[in-house]
């Protein structure tokens, strides 16, 4: 089993602990030949993971054991929890494979061309929700209740760079006039907790008012909590959804193959493997992506000026 490591540091889920980030990957590397032919070359697979890092692994680590063999290559899944760094990687061609969130992906798209191949769906869709959610003890049944109390709530969001989590539920509140950003907003307090599953406990503890996540990874943290006898189901409370969002995109950068793209996925039309379904989502299966289906949240990005790394 070869090992998954973190390149760029526990920036995803520590950031707002200050954990210290190590160095990105080098881009003075010569690029990486993506033919469709064997290689002796590492085929390097990217995640930015939507929640935090130890709930992953063993989903990761046997991801890796399956594209080592179905593609019948030597594999590494490497977590990349710095947005820019992973966008950096496609850019130059220093990675073959990045799961990632659809903002980032289109950031990349948009910079280098990078392609969407694959997404996963969940319970046989292959989309999810922007939710707004509040402890079930509060007295707030829709969005415009909580608003009505704005100067008193502190709000968590996922990541600066989260679809869900940051991107969809941060232009709802712009467009209603009470975001701009962290600074620019009419809330007590805004913070970016760093994955999902933290937005969740934080609502779930009273510890913050509200937050935002990921519809289909809330399901899934809830699901793992009953399992285990928790009351997460009934502690939280959905107070907003936005519309329909199409799963997180599979990507490769442009230089790859058709062969390879096909290879690919077709290795992941094959995965059963529970562990490794879970950690995306609970998904049931993977299916076929392109860029048009992102059309939506692009011009959301546009509008929220975010097609852009971060400085």
């Amino acid at each position: 089993m070869k090992k998954w490591f973190v390149t760029v540091g526990l920036a995803f889920t520590l950031a707002a602990c200050g954990g210290d980030e190590a160095p990105a990957p080098s881009t003075d590397e010569a690029d990486k030949s993506t033919g469709g032919e064997a290689s002796s070359e590492v085929f390097e697979v990217a995640v930015i993971p939507s929640q935090s890092t130890g709930e992953m692994e063993t989903g990761l680590n046997n991801l890796e054991e399956h594209l080592n063999e179905a593609l019948d290559r030597e594999v590494e899944v490497v977590q990349y929890p710095n947005y820019n760094a992973v966008v950096e990687a496609l850019n130059y061609n220093h990675i073959d494979l990045a799961f990632l969130g659809p903002l980032t992906y289109l950031i990349a798209h948009e910079q280098s061309g990078a392609q969407a191949i694959i997404t996963q769906e969940i319970d046989g869709e292959p989309y999810y929700y922007s939710y707004i959610i509040t402890h079930a003890d509060s007295e707030w049944e829709t969005l415009e209740d909580m608003l009505e109390d704005r100067a008193d709530v502190n709000f968590a969001f996922a990541s600066n760079s989260s679809t869900s989590g940051h991107l969809i539920p941060g232009l709802e509140l712009r467009n209603r006039g009470h975001y701009e950003d962290d600074l620019d907003n009419e809330f007590a307090q805004i913070q970016f907790a760093g994955s999902h599953d933290v937005v969740t406990t934080l609502v779930q503890d009273q510890t913050v008012e509200a937050g935002a996540v990921d519809s289909a990874i809330l399901e899934s943290l809830m699901k793992d909590d009953e399992a285990n006898g928790g009351s997460l189901r009934e502690d939280i409370k959905v107070i907003w959804q936005s519309d329909q969002l199409y799963q997180y995109p599979w990507v490769v950068p442009s230089e790859m193959t058709e062969e390879e793209i096909e290879n690919i996925r077709a290795a992941f039309y094959d995965i059963t493997d529970e562990e490794i379904l879970r950690i995306f989502g609970g998904a049931s299966s993977f299916v076929e992506a392109d860029d048009t289906q992102y059309a939506d949240v692009l011009e959301a990005a546009r509008e929220f000026d975010m097609l852009k790394l971060e400085e």
